[in-house]
């Protein structure tokens, strides 16, 4: 690449513009508090021209009969990871879906069976990676994630699945891909409105996080470098799309995020979009985006140094205020009406929010979950 660009082939990592100094995550835990550290590696390839290496990452794994996954939309760049991986490339399933509803699951499922597939090739985003989770959930087959969106699902043993308009989620390890390819050439063509509530995601799961009941110092480190990383990306990704740099920068940040997701638990927010979106199929980034400055919010109080962290990391003096203007910089969706949630239906959606008990730092009560759906709504920025 170009003198000044992100990434050098060399292995080393500059960055082209200036990184305030950071708040340091480990004051939330005071005089280091006992806590437990559990992350499984995975291998990560990464770098402009990344795909390239999938033959022989493929390969590595002892694969000879390799199963390519994407949504219907990416069926192109499904049909190029086939034609690269040649005689290894077993067929192409492009149907992956939103929120992987339990009949796409048994239709992959059935499909890697009878193509004797030894391991799936994962092109895309959260859907098609989620779809992989669900082959490799049943079968045990491993997966070689290519990330094209900012996801973040490709670090995670996290898997999804969607049955009866609910959406149940579940860890385990033989979900979690065994090689990540990240190349943030594949990203270019990602719209603007998709890639601003992709990179929300990610913050998202950063944020959860800073103040999850399993949080440690190294995985706040991770969660606090991916914010800074993406929301200094995020605006030069949605103005410039041919941006190299930012766009790696911006897969650097979710590649952090979907780390800190997987090592640590979830609370109010991803429990909330869940729910969104598996019971009322609401685009999963846009859910996240609407709602994680409510979220952030709800939480502002109970969580005061995850909160500093947080407001450090966007640049602004209240965490979940610098989240909203980050959004709406971004162009991306600040209300849930705005993206085909009725009002109608946000009573039911805070009573299956609330109706099974999980941590999150401030209690969650029907109330007030109400109150935060309300907000989302109609889009307020938090006060």
């Amino acid at each position: 690449m170009a003198e000044g660009s992100l990434y050098r082939f060399d292995g080393c990592y500059q960055l082209p513009y200036q990184i305030d100094t950071p708040v340091d995550p480990r004051v939330r835990f005071g005089a280091m508090h006992a806590f437990v550290y559990d992350q499984p590696s995975i291998r990560v390839v990464f770098g402009v021209g990344a795909l390239d290496r999938l033959p022989d990452e493929v390969a590595r794994l002892g694969a000879r009969r390799a199963l390519v996954l994407a949504t219907p939309e990416q069926r192109k760049d499904a049909d190029e990871a086939a034609r690269r991986l040649g005689g290894a490339a077993a067929g192409v399933y492009a149907e992956a879906v939103m929120h992987v509803p339990i009949e796409t699951a048994r239709a992959a499922r059935e499909t890697a069976r009878q193509l004797q597939a030894d391991c799936c090739v994962a092109v895309g985003g959260g859907s098609t990676i989620g779809l992989g989770k669900a082959i490799a959930l049943e079968s045990g087959l491993p997966i070689v994630a290519v990330p094209t969106t900012y996801a973040g699902s490709e670090m995670t043993p996290i898997y999804g699945l969607t049955e009866g308009g609910l959406k149940k989620t579940g860890r385990d390890r033989k979900v979690l891909p065994r090689t990540v390819l990240y190349d943030p050439a594949l990203t270019v063509s990602l719209p603007r409105h998709i890639s601003g509530p992709s990179g929300m995601n990610a913050i998202a799961h950063c944020v959860e996080a800073l103040y999850a009941e399993d949080a440690n110092p190294i995985i706040s480190l991770l969660a606090a470098e991916g914010i800074r990383a993406l929301a200094r990306s995020l605006p030069i990704v949605v103005e410039e799309p041919q941006h190299l740099d930012a766009r790696a920068d911006a897969l650097y940040g979710a590649w952090l995020a979907g780390s800190a997701l997987g090592a640590t638990s979830m609370s109010i927010h991803h429990k909330l979009c869940h729910t969104l979106g598996g019971t009322f199929n609401l685009a999963h980034a846009d859910v996240h985006t609407v709602i994680l400055p409510h979220a952030t919010a709800f939480n502002r109080e109970a969580a005061p140094d995850a909160m500093r962290i947080v407001a450090a990391a966007v640049g602004a003096d209240d965490a979940a205020q610098g989240i909203y203007d980050l959004a709406v910089r971004l162009g991306a969706p600040i209300a849930l009406k705005d993206i085909g949630m009725r009002h109608d239906d946000l009573d039911r959606a805070a009573r299956l929010a609330t109706e099974n008990p999980y941590y999150n730092p401030r209690p969650v009560e029907y109330a007030g979950v109400r109150q935060l759906l309300e907000d989302a709504y109609q889009g307020t920025r938090p006060g």
